[in-house]
């Protein structure tokens, strides 16, 4: 079993001749938003949400590669 849940996936058409693709997920109970590129997964950027604000996310590499091949099979 994975240790985040995927709540939310939008995917970004055409948006500056790129397409992007946003997954949201749960962690530790903590919202995550986790940007990639949609042509090759490279990850553009994340945040975690706290207290009202966003701050940049400090995930691990496994688990940003976990959550990559989740992304991949769903999009």
């Amino acid at each position: 079993m994975k240790p985040y849940e995927i709540t939310n996936m939008i995917i970004d058409d055409d948006f500056y001749n790129e397409e992007f693709v946003t997954a949201e997920i749960t962690y530790e109970n903590q919202v995550y938003s986790i940007t990639f590129k949609k042509e090759d997964l490279e990850l553009v950027n994340s945040w975690v949400f706290k207290e009202g604000t966003s701050l940049p996310a400090n995930l691990s590499d496994q688990m940003i590669e976990s959550i990559r091949e989740d992304v991949s099979k769903k999009i």
